[in-house]
């Protein structure tokens, strides 16, 4: 089992709270920060308030009028982020172990995807920072007589950004949105979720050292309802950007309207698998493994219901079953730990409601190997047969549950897999190319992945339909998203 680094260690001593114009803020109301693993403390921190929250947009805000990051040459900025992702792969171990201790994934996909995918989205997106770009337009005003005209568009930051970040992949959300945001020469708050501070305040520091002035990128602590939002909701923030549940950032949007705020939310999926009858058993299983138990299930564009050819269903489920019951429990620092904790107590119990609900309806519930009682561990479970109107499969679960339901024809299960108010994403699995390219335009979701699920690239936009959200990560679009465009019209 990993040991955890001296500077890990010196961390935890050193963090007192939120990060403001360059420092730790002391000051606040006490709380813990847990390691899921044992529902221990990894450390106290002071948490932020409405005032806080208020000084920090100040401060974010002086700092975007007086120039000193927007006023930058666009390769100036350049430099700078891509010394930030140098000093992110520098300190990476120490990312990874802070991420697996706080939020009790394991240690090897916070290397590999927190870290490794984190490294890449940085040194990608710092490329957008000198290649943001308006176009001539050639008009034809015909008012006064004579008069001739040189129209243009510029990009320009928004200004003050309001991040709002999730608890499951902290520190690699954190930057979908930063980063992006630095690039076109915005200044940042952040707030982290309750449960994940540690990995952004790292980040904070990290920035500073590479360079990035002080007082453009600040993180806030505290809760969702106070600190969050005053973000929402705050004139002098000109974006939000939230991702999470699609209740809470259905508020988030209805506060930001109100001062005509830009916003984007990443939301909530009940993302189908779709496997058809001649897909290959089992790379459809292993992709549910990846696709549906990846970080316990925990991620916003999971698998977590299949739909399943009836010829092909019962040994898609056996072969799930047996996967699963091989899975060994352990804190997420144990790198031969298959089945880690959830982030908290609450949604441990969150995920066995559904499950004690499910048994109650009458669903067929295969559980893997026994977890740990100390900690937030939920065993990986298969819920087989099960039908479409079932909560299980209809609501977003957010752990390792996955429901498999079987299907007759390949019309039935589209209407299954787009029955559904949220649009995500979906996968679909078939050796059939011309069955792959009918049917993926069909299919009622942001993403659709044809033999794989989870896989990212960060030029690939991600964002959903339907209520899972408004706006694309990743890519161009992302960049863009964080700037006004202006229409220039010159009469010579």
């Amino acid at each position: 089992m990993s040991q955890h680094l001296q500077t890990v260690q010196a961390f935890f001593e050193r963090a007192t709270g939120s990060f403001i114009d360059g420092a730790f803020v002391a000051e606040g109301t006490p709380f813990d920060v847990l390691d899921p693993s044992n529902g221990q403390p990894l450390v106290t921190l002071a948490t932020g308030d409405r005032e806080l929250a208020d000084q920090a947009i100040a401060l974010t805000k002086k700092s975007f009028d007086d120039g000193r990051w927007s006023g930058m040459t666009p390769a100036a900025r350049e430099r700078i982020l891509l010394r930030f992702a140098d000093l992110v792969e520098a300190n990476g171990e120490d990312l990874a172990q802070l991420e697996t201790l706080n939020q009790g994934k394991s240690i090897n996909l916070s290397r590999g995807v927190d870290v490794g995918f984190s490294i890449d989205f940085i040194r990608y997106m710092a490329g957008w920072t000198t290649k943001l770009e308006g176009s001539t337009r050639d008009v034809s005003i015909g008012m006064p007589e004579g008069a001739k005209f040189n129209a243009y568009t510029l990009r320009q930051p928004v200004g003050v950004v309001g991040a709002i970040v999730p608890w499951n992949f902290p520190m690699m959300i954190a930057l979908w949105k930063v980063i992006p945001a630095l690039a076109a020469g915005c200044t940042v708050v952040l707030k982290p979720a309750s449960e994940t501070p540690l990995t952004v305040l790292r980040l904070a520091e990290l920035a500073i050292e590479a360079g990035v002035p002080k007082g453009v990128f600040n993180v806030v602590l505290g809760s969702g309802s106070v600190v969050g939002t005053r973000l929402a909701e705050h004139p002098d923030v000109s974006k939000v950007t939230f991702t999470g549940s699609t209740a809470v950032g259905k508020q988030v949007g209805h506060a930001a309207v109100e001062h005509m705020s830009h916003f984007s939310l990443e939301l909530g999926g009940k993302n189908p698998m779709l496997v058809l009858e001649d897909a290959d058993v089992e790379k459809a299983v292993n992709g549910a493994l990846m696709g549906g138990l990846f970080n316990q299930g925990q991620v916003c564009a999971a698998a977590s219901r299949f739909y399943v050819h009836r010829s092909i269903h019962d040994a898609f489920c056996e072969q799930l079953a047996s996967a699963i019951d091989t899975m060994q429990a352990g804190p997420g620092m144990d790198p031969e730990a298959q089945v880690n904790p959830l982030v908290s107590r609450r949604q441990q119990e969150s995920v066995r409601g559904y499950l004690d609900r499910a048994r109650e309806q009458g669903a067929k519930i295969h559980v893997g190997n026994d977890v740990p009682t100390e900690g937030f561990y939920v065993s990986p479970a298969i819920i087989s047969g099960a039908s479409h109107d079932m909560e299980v499969a209809r609501e977003e679960v957010f752990g390792p549950v996955l429901t498999v339901i079987p299907f007759d024809d390949e019309e039935q299960a589209l209407r299954m897999v787009n029955d559904s108010d949220l649009g995500l994403a979906a996968s679909l699995w078939t050796n059939n190319l011309s069955k792959a390219m009918a049917l993926t335009p069909r299919i009622e979701a942001g993403t659709v992945w044809v033999n794989t699920h989870v896989t990212l690239d960060p030029a690939m936009p991600f964002g959903g339909f339907k209520m899972s959200g408004i706006g694309k990560e990743f890519g161009p679009e992302a960049v863009n998203a964080y700037t006004e465009l202006k229409s220039v019209c010159i009469a010579y």
